[in-house]
């Protein structure tokens, strides 16, 4: 997914369900890096949620989800996940990165996404622990996308049930680096 796709992704998302959305999968990255490497761009969905009402994040998985008529037009979709999706370091909902960008249709207001910040990623995408969240740890550090001294210091802030976990998978995948 490139960053046109990604921005299709949540205008269409913000139509469905009128509201601020938050983004917390790996092309969250997007919003700091409108570039980053095609390794970190792999993904074909948009993990988001709207910002005040999550419990609505179904209605854009009706609509923008896996099989759906956008994901048949288009190749890539929106998955409509929770706010407890995202294990991530406390207070990553205060690093979040605001992106904003123009409504698909004139007569919207502008459509806000709030993205999960780089570093905070990572270290979710460590706490999931699954090999594409291995390798897109590793492709961030690698492209000097995050410092590993911040998410070695992150760590401290993970959840205490991921914090040992998260801990020695970042050295794993620092020893890779």
């Amino acid at each position: 997914m490139n960053r046109q796709e990604f921005e299709h992704v949540i205008k269409a998302a913000a139509t469905v369900v009128k509201d601020e959305l938050v983004v917390i999968g790996s092309q969250a990255v997007l919003a700091e890096y409108p570039d980053a490497p095609a390794a970190l761009l792999m993904s074909a969905e948009v993990d988001l949620y709207p910002l005040n009402n999550p419990d609505r994040a179904i209605e854009i998985d009706g609509a923008l989800g896996d099989g759906s008529r956008f994901h048949e037009t288009y190749e890539y979709y929106a998955h409509g996940v929770g706010p407890e999706t995202a294990v991530a370091p406390a207070g990553w909902e205060g690093r979040l990165v605001r992106l904003e960008l123009p409504a698909i249709r004139r007569k919207d207001s502008t459509v806000v996404a709030w993205c999960l910040e780089v570093h905070d990623l990572v270290l979710a995408k460590l706490a999931a622990g699954r090999s594409h969240d291995f390798e897109f740890a590793v492709g961030a550090i690698r492209a000097g996308l995050v410092d590993p001294e911040q998410l070695h210091l992150g760590v401290d802030l993970m959840p205490e049930s991921h914090r040992e976990l998260t801990r020695e998978r970042l050295r794993t995948v620092l020893a890779r680096v």
